[in-house]
This record gives C-alpha cells, structure tokens and sequence, in this order.
C-alpha cells in the first residue's frame, strides 16, 4: 500500500471561480465517464439544503456521473426558488454534458439564507466541458473550501491496483450527525452495491462521526463513496462480514475473516477516512490543539460514545486545553452531566497521555503534556467491557472572531 496522489481510473476533476467569491475557487466538478455505483450520507439537521434534498433523491438510484460543488453560498433555507434553482442547474449540467440529470450530485456550502446566485451557477454549468478536461484534483479541493485554512486529501494505491482518493473540506459547525462538511471518496475498484452501502456507513460512523468541533450539526453536510468499477476482482462482503467488521475495537482494525483484496480496501478506506476527519478537526476554527478521547470500561459502546462526546464537546475542557491547564474538575463535570450513564467517581480513573490524574500528580508535566498538539484523553469508567472514542480540538478567542463576523 503507497500513497499517491492520482484520481481512480475513470474520474476527472476541477475547479474554478464562477463568481460567488471574490477571487477564490468556489466552484468544482467531479466527472465520471459512465455512470456508476455510488452511495451517499447525508445531515440529520431538520433544516436540509435544498442541494441535499435533490441529492438524496437521485443517490436513492445508485448510480453517478458528476457532482457539481459550490462554495460561498449554501442554498438553505431559501424556499422553493431555492429548490427549484438546483434542479434548473443540474438539468441544465445534465444537458450540457449529455447526461441524465438523476445521475448528478449536487452540493453547496458556505452561508445560509441568501439565495444562491441564478445567472452564475447556470453559466458555471455550461462551462463544464471544456473546464473539466483532466485530473486536476487541487483546484477541486480548492473549490469546496470555506472557512478551511488548507485543502484535505489523500490518495492510497492499493497492492491490487486500486486506487482511494479522498477529498473534503470542513473547519467549523462540525459535530456528529454529521458535521459542516463534504467529503467525496472515489475508487476504481468493483465494489458490489450493498457493501459500498455498507462500507460507507462503517466508515463514516467511525471517523466523520466521531468528530467535534464546536458541536453544532450543519445543514449540508455530504459524504458520498463512488466506485468507477474499472478494476477487480469484485469487493463483495457477506451479511456476516458487514456485521463483524461493525463490531471491530473502535481503534484497531482487524479483518482476517475478509479475503486478502477485501481487506486491503477496507483498510484503506478506514485510513482515509480517519485521515479527513482528523483534518477537519485540526484545522478546527481556530484551533492550536487537537485531543482524541478514549472511554474504556463502559457497559456498551453507546454509552461510551455519550460519555466521549460530552467531553469534546465541553466548552470548558476545551478552553483549559488551550490554557493547557490539567484542570481535573472539568474533565469529572464532563462526565458527570451524562444523567443516563452514572458513574462511580470510586471506579473513575484518568490519564493525560500516560500520567494519571490523581492528587499526586506533576502539575507542571501534565501542563507540558497539554502544550502538544495532539494531546491523548484516556477515561476508565469500570463498568464493563466496551469502549469509544472521539476527536475534538481546543476553544480559542480565534473561533469567537470567525464566527462573530462570519458573515460581515
């Protein structure tokens, strides 16, 4: 397995500026030359972009060509114009380049409630042909970017000639469920419909929704896994080998009951996704610290996963690991305020790293621990056999700025 940076076989990108943003990239494209298997997630958030609602209707006939991203403008919240806007583009998309309209995904992000500009994304439609003429991934990556402070890629070549490529944007309005953030993983590998349906949904549940940053749930988030198909031997797992990959340690992977290509690819796309995510945490809105919280010892992995997330999601554990201050009652308030999950303080046990939180402890070690940039939460509860884990990042005075004038 070695890292490149090439698109699968059968894909084309880019990206360009419309003119939603001043001078930045705020338009991008994915082709594929036929129609393919792909599958899709989406936000839970009450309130869905209207891009999201046209996704979920053509992802319902599993199959892709194209997906169409803007950035800067979000279309949320923008009532039926804003719905029938989509569709007008993506007809008009799907008759520029010749191809069914149900067979393109949409996706917008960036401010909510203004309208997205009609004339620009039309023109942009139009223009997709001779704007998509190769693999031009970095200019896509650029495309998709809002508050980010970098691009967030990856791309894996597999011993079997498979080729993963990852790409995402995201850095605020992130919590589970999912988060403010796109994420387009393609392959050329033959992947059977219900495992890639299977297979996304493992890993968006162990990377993308074991993130937060500021535990709020986005309107437009979208990832989508999309296979072009080109290369075998077919990826095919049984209703058995769904269910027991679903039941791995949440941070080892094992799967030796998978036939040698199988779980190849499967390791692989585990890696990117925990790759992306982690991105999207680390460039956090103004974020200095990222810190992963593992819960271990709990009844079952729901209430591990309760617990872990009341802790990144603590605004005050997170301000004390900006302070880089070992501040033990934030982390027992944390778990604490859990109702349905009681814990007995007797059982609790805590650790920064490998140092143990106790009335002994090296303060200014600890301190020191803190002032790293990926710091390592370990909560052992005592009640049982089961265990979590979850990322987030620190709370900073930059995060208040972004957002205070987010849209002025």
């Amino acid at each position: 397995m070695t890292a490149t940076t090439q698109l699968p076989s059968g894909f084309k990108a880019g990206g360009w500026n419309a003119g939603i943003k001043q001078g930045q990239n705020d338009f991008g494209v994915i082709l594929s030359e036929e129609p393919s298997p792909a599958h899709a997630v989406f936000t839970r958030n009450n309130f869905p972009g209207n891009p999201i609602i046209v996704g979920r209707e053509h992802i319902a006939g599993g199959l892709l060509q194209a997906i169409i991203v803007n950035s800067g403008n979000s279309n949320v919240a923008t009532g039926p114009e804003g719905l029938a806007l989509v569709r007008e583009y993506v007809a008009e998309a799907a008759r520029t380049l010749g191809i069914r309209p149900d067979c393109i995904l949409p996706s917008s992000t960036g401010v909510i409630g203004r309208p997205l500009p009609r004339s620009i994304m039309l023109e942009a439609c139009r223009q997709i042909p001779e704007r998509i003429q190769s693999a031009d991934l970095e200019s896509f990556s650029r495309s998709i970017l809002t508050t980010d402070r970098w691009p967030k890629q990856k791309s894996i070549r597999l011993q079997s000639g498979v080729t993963i490529t990852g790409v995402a944007k995201g850095a605020g309005m992130i919590a589970p469920d999912m988060a403010t953030m796109l994420a387009y993983i393609l392959t050329d590998a033959k992947i059977e419909a219900t495992t890639l349906q299977s297979l996304l949904r493992w890993a968006v549940d162990l990377s993308f929704n074991r993130i937060s940053v500021d535990s709020d749930t986005s309107t437009s988030d979208t990832v989508v896994l999309w296979a072009s198909g080109r290369i075998g031997p077919e990826i095919r797992l049984t209703e058995q080998e769904r269910k027991q990959l679903g039941q791995s340690f949440p941070w080892e992977f094992q799967a030796d009951f998978l036939a040698d290509h199988e779980r190849e690819f499967v390791a692989a796309l585990r890696e990117i996704c925990l790759f992306l995510a982690g991105e999207i945490v680390r460039d956090g809105e103004g974020a200095t610290r990222v810190f992963e919280v593992r819960i271990l010892g709990a009844r079952n992995r729901d209430e591990a996963l309760l617990l872990a997330r009341s802790l990144v999601n603590s605004p005050l554990l997170k301000t004390a690991i900006h302070g880089a201050d070992p501040n033990w009652g934030r982390l027992i308030m944390a778990i604490g305020k859990v109702f349905t999950v009681p814990v007995a303080i007797t059982d609790l046990r805590i650790f920064l790293g490998e140092m143990e939180l106790t009335k002994d402890a090296d303060l200014a070690q600890l301190r020191r621990y803190l002032e790293n940039p990926l710091i390592l939460i370990q909560i052992h509860v005592g009640q049982g056999p089961a265990a979590e884990r979850m990322w987030g990042c620190d709370l900073t005075a930059d995060y208040v700025a972004i957002n205070a004038l987010y849209t002025t």
